[in-house]
């Protein structure tokens, strides 16, 4: 087996080790989706298996999109939760996030999700003035329970951008999670969010082996506050200006359809 080594001498104490625990934990979902093999970590390195790539498929899509629904069934202890066994910290990208043991998605999703790096944000210059109340606005409604249903906490991949989709022989392979108990809807809200080949057919597969709710594409604005929220962190104004425009959706939503 061939191996990809990432290195980063400031790597966060555990950074690499909570990479590791989040892909120990999504391939532990029967049948779920393939996730890249840790060959080992140690501090400021992880070496992973060198995955080939080919070209996207729809077959490989609709394939890709029915295990995800396997992983997601898998589920988690609570929304925020670590992967199980993992008591160190949460990280996106290089940014760290709060781990929790939350019963009310909303409550959870808003805090933990949005708010923090939304105050990077804001503090940075990447957000508008006249923006800020529409996106606090949106938080709040959340928050308060508005989207909430009672489908159980899912094992969520957390990270799910094209980028961390891997196109193997054998079928999709994921790497970098940002693994944690969430909404199924955040994941397939980020796979949107900047384009996923074939990505009605991932839904078409998803839906084979779990049906989503009516109404989950109005819902995408909701689910994509988090990584909207990151990437206005670090990424610059254009994507404050996508989160209030997320934030606005929101706002336009019925109660009730989290």
């Amino acid at each position: 087996m061939t191996s990809f080594i990432k290195q980063r001498a400031d790597a966060p104490a555990a950074f690499f080790e909570a990479e590791a625990a989040g892909l120990a934990w999504l391939r532990r979902a029967p049948e779920g989706v393939r996730v890249a093999s840790v060959i080992r970590t140690e501090p400021g390195l992880i070496e992973l298996e060198r995955v080939p790539e080919v070209r996207p498929t729809p077959e490989a899509a609709h394939e890709f999109g029915a295990a995800l629904a396997r992983t997601h069934a898998a589920g988690a202890a609570a929304f925020g939760a670590r992967p199980d066994g993992w008591t160190g910290p949460l990280f996106i990208g290089r940014r760290e996030m709060p781990a929790e043991n939350e019963s009310s998605w909303g409550a959870f999703y808003a805090r933990d999700r949005v708010l923090p790096f939304l105050e990077v944000a804001l503090g940075v210059g990447n957000i508008a003035p006249d923006h800020e109340d529409e996106i606090r606005a949106a938080c709040e409604l959340v928050a308060s329970g508005a989207f909430n249903t009672p489908e159980p906490p899912s094992r969520i991949h957390g990270d799910l951008w094209a980028g961390n989709v891997l196109w193997s022989p054998d079928g999709v392979v994921l790497i970098d999670p940002a693994a944690h108990g969430g909404h199924r809807e955040t994941d397939l809200a980020m796979l949107a969010l900047f384009g996923c080949p074939f990505f009605d057919e991932v839904i078409a597969g998803y839906e084979t082996t779990s049906p989503l709710r009516a109404g989950w594409r109005d819902r995408v604005g909701l689910h994509q506050l988090h990584p909207l929220a990151v990437h206005a962190a670090g990424h610059g104004p254009g994507y404050g200006v996508a989160l209030w425009r997320a934030a606005q959706s929101v706002l336009a939503l019925p109660e009730q359809q989290g």
